[in-house]
C-alpha cells in the first residue's frame, strides 16, 4: 500500500523548497520524486521542481513502492548497537560502501539491510533511502537507519538543524598545535583531482570543524584527537585537516603515500552519534568501540591507561568550545 501525505500551502514558493522543507530530502532528490508523476497540486499532477505554489493550494505526495534489487552476497557482518520499529544503530565496519554504484563491486552496507531483512525507507522508491547520512568507505562507526518514512523524514531535519551529531576519534600527523582548534571555510569538488575535495573554493560549501587534542603519541609524532563537525560536507574532517598540514594515517587521498606510512585503513572512527529520537522525541546518545586494527594501534602507540580516562563520552562531547 502506497503512502500518501497531504500538505496545505501558507505561503507563495517554489514546489521543490516546499517539499524539501517538508520531507527533508535534498533537493535534487526531491526534484526526481517529482518527476517521477507522484505529486499532485489541487488534483493537477505537476513533473515540473520549479511550479510555483500559492497560499491555501494542497499538495499530495503518493510515494511510490520501493524497487527491489537482487542484493549482492554478504560477506561481513555489522555491529548492532540499538534497534527498534523506527531506527537502527549500527557500528559500521571499515572497508564496506554505504550505497551501491556502478563503481562499487562489493557487497555494501544497503545489500547487508537486505539481507537481514530489514525495510528501507523509501522517498523516490530507491531502497538506499533508508540511509539518513553516509561514511566513507573506510571510516568506521556509528550511523542510524531509519525503517520507515516518518523516521527518516524526523532525522533528516535533525541533520539541517544540528540536533543530530557525531564525535569522530582520529590519529593524526603532526600533532595539532592548540588544544581546540577551529576551521570554518567553504569545501567544493577539486578541479585537479576528481577523487578530491579542496577548501577555500568560491563555489564550494560553508564547513566548519573543531579538533581537539586528546593524546600525544609515546614517540610524539602522532596524536588521538576527536573531531566535531557542524556541518557535513564530503571529506570534511580530512580536507580541513590538510589546508593546516595535518593528515590521518592511513589517508592515501589526503594524506602521506602509503610506501612512506603503513596502515591497513583510515584511522578515523565515527566514535560517537547523538540524535532525538522520531517516536519517543527522547534525546540518544550510542557510542562505537574501535575494530580490532585501530585498537592495535591505539595500544601500540598510546599509553592506554590515558586513552581509557579520556574515551569517556562525557568527556568528549563536553571538551568542545561551542555547539552550534
Amino acid at each position: 500500500m502506497k503512502e500518501v501525505k497531504e500538505y496545505i500551502i501558507e505561503k507563495s514558493e517554489r514546489l521543490d523548497t516546499f517539499l524539501t522543507s517538508k520531507i527533508g530530502q535534498t533537493r535534487s532528490q526531491i526534484a526526481s520524486l517529482i518527476k517521477l508523476g507522484v505529486v499532485s497540486v489541487d488534483s493537477k499532477t505537476v513533473a515540473r521542481p520549479g511550479v510555483k505554489l500559492k497560499a491555501d493550494q494542497k499538495v499530495v505526495v503518493e510515494f511510490p513502492e520501493p524497487q527491489e534489487k537482487e542484493g549482492m552476497e554478504v560477506d561481513f557482518d555489522v555491529e548492532i548497537l540499538y534497534e527498534d520499529d523506527d531506527v537502527l544503530v549500527i557500528n559500521k565496519p571499515s572497508g564496506v560502501t554505504v550505497h551501491p554504484a556502478p563503481s562499487v563491486k562489493d557487497a555494501t552496507l544497503v545489500d547487508w539491510l537486505k539481507l537481514k531483512g530489514i525495510r528501507l525507507s523509501t522517498i523516490s522508491g530507491e531502497e538506499r533511502h533508508g540511509i539518513v547520512h553516509r561514511l566513507d568507505k573506510g571510516t568506521s562507526g556509528t550511523m542510524v537507519v531509519a525503517k520507515n518514512n516518518d523516521a527518516h523524514e524526523f532525522l533528516s531535519k535533525q541533520l539541517q538543524d544540528k540536533s543530530m551529531g557525531r564525535y569522530y576519534i582520529a590519529v593524526i600527523m603532526p600533532p595539532l598545535k592548540d588544544d581546540i582548534t577551529e576551521i570554518e571555510s567553504n569545501i567544493g569538488r577539486s578541479s585537479h583531482n576528481r577523487l578530491k575535495m579542496a577548501n577555500g573554493l568560491e563555489h564550494g560549501k560553508y564547513a566548519k570543524t573543531q579538533f581537539k587534542q586528546l593524546a600525544l603519541a609515546k614517540d610524539e609524532r602522532s596524536q588521538l584527537i576527536a573531531c566535531k563537525l557542524f556541518t557535513g560536507r564530503t571529506h570534511q574532517i580530512r580536507v580541513h585537516l590538510e589546508s593546516i598540514n595535518r593528515h590521518i594515517i592511513g589517508d592515501h587521498i589526503y594524506g602521506l603515500s602509503p610506501k612512506i606510512e603503513k596502515s591497513e585503513r583510515i584511522l578515523l572512527h565515527a566514535y560517537i552519534i547523538y540524535f532525538i529520537h522520531p517516536k519517543t522525541k527522547e534525546k540518544l546518545l550510542f557510542k562505537a568501540n574501535f575494530d580490532g586494527y585501530m585498537q592495535s594501534i591505539l595500544e601500540k602507540k598510546f599509553d592506554l591507561e590515558n586513552i581509557n580516562e579520556i574515551m569517556d563520552d562525557k568527556y568528549i562531547t563536553e571538551s568542545f568550545t561551542t555547539t552550534a
